[in-house]
């Protein structure tokens, strides 16, 4: 089981969103770099990082402090939020990123995903962000009018290496992930699902363990407001 702690970044800091509402979020004192060396230290050796203002702008914006990550730990990282084209994905690939997530572009162009997936290859992880079993886009602001079910059907022999799935109604709650959604995902993908959304307690990471092709689970909110401890999440990596 891989353990994807997760820093999201926004106006050069480390923040939570509640559901993807940028409206709702927790800004923390700690910077990115900072929080890497933090995981680091404690023996972690994946990382997802979602660059927000990417995600709202479309843009590479934070690639100067993903850069500086990549170059100090020797992560690896998936990194997501606004890539839209392949110049994007170039550059962060350029910069040492193991897997680039592709969320809005690919949903709404599935030509897009399959040509990213022939251009780079094991490159491509495709993040699905589903909102009562339709997918959303554009830092979810937007509904796609897509079920994620019949999406995934759509693009499974594509050559994507790995799938995000994210509840976004479990996003920075606490609530615990939607086993059940997260567990029909993974029964029909043809690449191993990564579990995000909701994650509340060690006990649900030692759930995740219990699934059929979940290669790991992303922890964002309980590792920053104390529930998880790195000493305790470090200790399910090899468990």
């Amino acid at each position: 089981m891989k353990i994807f702690p997760a820093i999201d970044i926004k106006d050069k800091k480390c923040v939570r969103l509640v559901k993807g509402d940028f409206n709702n979020k927790t800004e923390y004192e700690m910077s990115p770099i900072d929080q890497a060396s933090k995981y680091k230290d404690h023996g972690l050796t994946n990382l997802h990082i979602v660059d927000l203002d990417g995600a709202l702008t479309g843009e590479t914006v934070n690639l100067d402090i993903i850069y500086e990550i990549v170059s100090k730990f020797d992560f690896k990282i998936e990194i997501g939020g606004g890539i839209r084209n392949f110049e994007s994905i170039q550059q962060y690939t350029d910069v040492g990123v193991e897997k680039v997530i592709l969320g809005s572009a690919a949903i709404k162009d599935k030509n897009f995903l399959k040509e990213a997936c022939q251009k780079f290859p094991k490159k491509i992880a495709l993040g699905l962000d589903a909102k009562d079993g339709y997918l959303s886009v554009s830092g979810w602001k937007e509904n796609s009018n897509k079920l994620t079910l019949d999406y995934l059907k759509e693009v499974n022999d594509y050559g994507v290496s790995r799938l995000i799935y994210t509840d976004i109604n479990r996003d920075g709650t606490k609530q615990s992930p939607n086993f059940l959604e997260t567990e029909k995902v993974a029964d029909k993908s043809n690449c191993p699902v990564i579990i995000s959304g909701g994650v509340s307690s060690i006990d649900d990471i030692k759930k995740a363990k219990n699934f059929k092709n979940i290669e790991g689970i992303i922890v964002g909110k309980a590792i920053y407001d104390g529930d998880i401890k790195l000493e305790e999440l470090v200790k399910e990596i090899d468990a």
